[in-house]
């Protein structure tokens, strides 16, 4: 097997591994790209795991990547949310529901917001140990440090995570449900419907990057939330919305012309929403999805 096949054989993994670390689709690209660059460097006839070596070359290339994207997201206009990595109209011929949603728990905007909360190497080590199944002896040499301390890393990142990782306690066929009748709630502009589907204390989470209109802080209450969806319709400005999936979970995708608006996923607990996410800066969102494209993935 020569080096290209090599690397392109490995490559879902590594892409998957930095889209996990950075919460970022372009991000993750360009660190898999710079992965591929020092592989093609490399005498990889000299190199006796080449799975272990791309998947350090890819961690350590994502966690200074994701240093410098930790600085920058401080100065980032209002909340910041992951990039989808996969968009799709929910068509006829999509996998089943149960399909679909046994991909999400680990790619969820929810779980990816979470991860959020930890510190680089932290995030690393988690992930590392509790996604994709390494051990600590594989781990610490790839992080440089002791297998106790990555223990310890592991840890405390799975202490901080416990409190608030979101619970996927609806099925599929609820989830979508539930988020089918938010979405046709929320195009009406129908507060009191929108209401009874929310937890008294959810929240609103809007994601404009500062290009486009958006909150600059997470919009509380069951009320509010309401009140908002109520205020646009009555001004017209709703988009037109089409279930779909993002990141492997049922979405809304709201369409501009024809061309993806935003897209919203929602977490569920004892059968309410807590969290609308919602993406509207439109350099996170795939160009090539429109109203009548059935998706666009990695």
């Amino acid at each position: 097997m020569n080096a290209e096949t090599t690397f392109q054989t490995h490559r879902p993994r590594l892409l998957a591994l930095a889209y996990r670390l950075l919460g970022s689709r372009a991000d993750a690209e360009d660190v898999v790209q710079d992965a591929w660059l020092r592989w093609a460097d490399a005498d990889t006839a000299a190199i006796n795991d080449p799975e272990a070596w791309l998947v350090t070359a890819t961690t350590r290339l994502g966690l200074d990547r994701l240093r410098k994207a930790t600085r920058q997201r401080l100065d980032y206009v209002g909340p910041w949310l992951p990039e989808p990595l996969h968009v799709a109209l929910e068509l006829p011929g999509e996998p089943a529901p149960d399909q679909i949603h046994s991909l999400a728990e680990d790619v969820s905007l929810a779980f990816l917001t979470l991860l959020e909360q930890l510190g680089p190497e932290e995030r690393a080590a988690f992930l590392l140990k509790e996604v994709f199944d390494h051990d600590y002896r594989e781990i610490a040499p790839l992080l440089g440090h002791s297998e106790a301390s990555c223990r310890q890393l592991v840890h405390r990142a799975k202490q901080r995570l416990q409190a608030g990782r979101p619970r996927f306690n609806a099925d599929s066929g609820q989830h979508r449900q539930l988020l089918a009748r938010f979405m046709e709630a929320s195009q009406r502009g129908d507060s009191e419907a929108i209401q009874a589907l929310l937890h008294t204390n959810a929240r609103l989470i809007s994601d404009g990057g500062g290009v486009v209109t958006a909150a600059i802080r997470p919009l509380l209450g069951a009320e509010r939330i309401g009140r908002l969806f109520w205020a646009i319709a009555r001004r017209g400005a709703a988009q037109p919305a089409q279930l779909g999936n993002v990141n492997g979970e049922p979405a809304i995708l709201r369409f501009d012309n024809g061309h993806l608006h935003s897209v919203t996923t929602v977490e569920i607990v004892d059968g309410r929403i807590t969290t609308i996410y919602s993406v509207l800066n439109p350099n996170k969102l795939p160009a090539s999805v429109t109203a009548n494209d059935a998706g666009a993935s990695l």
